[in-house]
């Protein structure tokens, strides 16, 4: 029935795909096209091809203690809504889903460049948050300090050397417990490597961390990654609500985008920390963006590694102190 494409996985993975493929496809000749990188995923990815159409088979890794049961829910919701892409077979028990394939081209070639690009992504985080509200998971502050703490108890740096941004994430909970907003269904990791783009539109991909969330977390992470200059900011957001921002919105802003950069700091710390190394680190110094950029391209850093990983998460941990912007997501995940 299908190529032999799934042998580095285990026994129960390959029995739920077999599974999963009979139920989707039934006896139809399935070829296995190849394995599909997934960013910071534990999931095993795969482009198979049916007949002449291309299909997305994912199979998830070894469950973490962070990792979101009711996935598969927000997925179909959705696929249902088309910011995803069609579902053609999901099993929450063997945790394989079976989707259409998107042919993506670069993000940087949208029609109308930049400022259309970041009106079209307001757009979509409006759609993705009008359908019915996503399970709930976890109250995303203190995912985001479980995270930072498993960081901390890995040994990755020295002692002590953390304790201020520990003083600062309880300011900022503080902060934010000050407010109130209504959790809408939210993505919570829209990096660049999870929007795609057709040559009509945007898709959003990868839904292991959608749960209901913030209305601002999305808008943070996208801000950050893909609207960088205040007026691609100023157009996502009016794209988003449909209406120029207010204050008290830009106020609130303030200590979500600083939990989603120590979020993502957190990521890319607890990959970094997998590796092996002599002695914890006692330097918190980071480069700048600008300089970071450099590195990247005279090849100083390579995108991907451990190495500019950890860099990057130390880019974070400076910005999440500081406010300022941090790097980029796609260059950690680039070659992974």
């Amino acid at each position: 029935m299908i190529d032999d494409g799934f042998g580095s996985l285990s026994v129960e993975q390959r029995e739920s795909i077999r599974a999963a493929l009979s139920a989707a496809f039934g006896a139809a000749p399935i070829g296995v096209v190849g394995r599909m990188a997934g960013g910071a995923t534990s999931a095993a990815i795969f482009r198979l091809r049916v007949g002449e159409r291309d299909f997305v088979l994912r199979a998830e890794g070894a469950a973490s203690p962070l990792r979101n049961p009711r996935q598969y829910l927000s997925m179909r919701i959705a696929a249902a809504a088309g910011v995803a892409p069609r579902l053609r077979h999901v099993d929450e028990v063997g945790r394989v889903a079976i989707m259409d394939y998107i042919a993506a081209k670069p993000l940087h070639t949208f029609p109308g460049g930049p400022r259309a690009l970041a009106a079209a992504l307001g757009a979509l985080v409006a759609r993705l948050q009008a359908t019915p509200v996503f399970p709930h998971f976890v109250d995303y502050p203190d995912i985001v300090a479980r995270l930072f703490a498993h960081v901390r108890r890995t040994g990755l740096f020295a002692a002590g050397l953390l304790d201020r941004h520990v003083e600062r994430l309880e300011q900022i909970r503080e902060a934010y417990a000050a407010g109130t907003t209504a959790p809408v269904s939210s993505h919570n990791d829209c990096n660049p490597r999870n929007i795609l783009y057709d040559g009509a539109r945007l898709w959003l991909i990868d839904w292991e961390s959608a749960y209901r969330n913030d209305p601002l977390v999305d808008v943070a992470i996208m801000l950050d990654n893909l609207a960088r200059t205040p007026d691609l900011e100023e157009l996502l957001l009016q794209a988003w609500l449909g209406r120029a921002p207010e204050d008290a919105l830009r106020e609130r802003l303030k200590p979500v985008r600083a939990l989603t950069r120590l979020y993502f700091a957190g990521v890319l710390l607890s990959a970094s920390a997998t590796g092996s190394r002599a002695a914890p680190d006692d330097d918190l110094s980071a480069p700048g963006v600008a300089s970071f950029q450099s590195a990247i391209r005279d090849g100083r850093l390579k995108p991907g590694t451990l190495e500019t990983k950890h860099v990057m998460g130390k880019m974070f941990l400076a910005a999440f102190l500081s406010g300022d912007l941090p790097p980029g997501l796609d260059t950690a995940i680039a070659d992974d």
